[in-house]
């Protein structure tokens, strides 16, 4: 089911998953298959690559994605050049390592930036965002650049290949 170059958009039910989908929309993590492994800036570990049996998790749901267009060497020759970069856990534009649709935007530079929004349908920044940023000590950094993994999966250059997909399927 698996092929070079898929794109895998995650949807899941942790708190950050669903502050990050209720702020921006159906998912809160992107990751690419390429070689048999999978790469993504992981918030535990920052950017890794990994076997999918340790990436696919029972309580979430999984589409696939495709760029018809992909370079899988020159995009497996970026992802590699930042294994071990770590997670931008302010997401801010110039935070240091990346967080997963910035990590994907990096290697497969075919994504614009957008006002980054971390709202919940009632406030301009949810409570969540409030003591998330509090925690870091950080002003949340509403309207910056940036990106997010619904953002990406949105781009017309993306076709959808499966949807709704269980750890199961893999």
């Amino acid at each position: 089911m698996l092929a070079n170059g898929d794109l895998i958009f995650v949807r899941d039910e942790s708190d950050m998953g669903q502050a990050i989908q209720t702020s921006t929309g159906n998912y809160s993590h992107v990751a690419i298959y390429l070689d048999g492994m999978i790469y993504h800036a992981s918030g535990k570990v920052g950017v890794i690559c990994q076997e999918p049996a340790d990436f696919f998790e029972s309580n979430h749901l999984y589409d696939l994605y495709v760029y018809p267009e992909l370079d899988i060497q020159s995009v497996k020759e970026r992802a590699c050049r930042h294994l071990g970069a770590p997670y931008n856990v302010s997401f801010y534009p110039d935070g240091e390592g990346f967080y997963c649709s910035q990590y994907m935007a990096e290697i497969l530079p075919i994504f614009e930036t957008i006002p980054m929004k971390f709202g919940d349908g009632e406030q301009e920044i949810s409570d969540f965002w409030r003591e998330y940023y509090r925690e870091l000590g950080l002003p949340v950094p509403l309207n910056q650049a940036g990106t997010n993994p619904s953002q990406l999966a949105a781009s017309p250059l993306l076709e959808c290949k499966e949807r709704n997909l269980h750890d199961s399927d893999f």
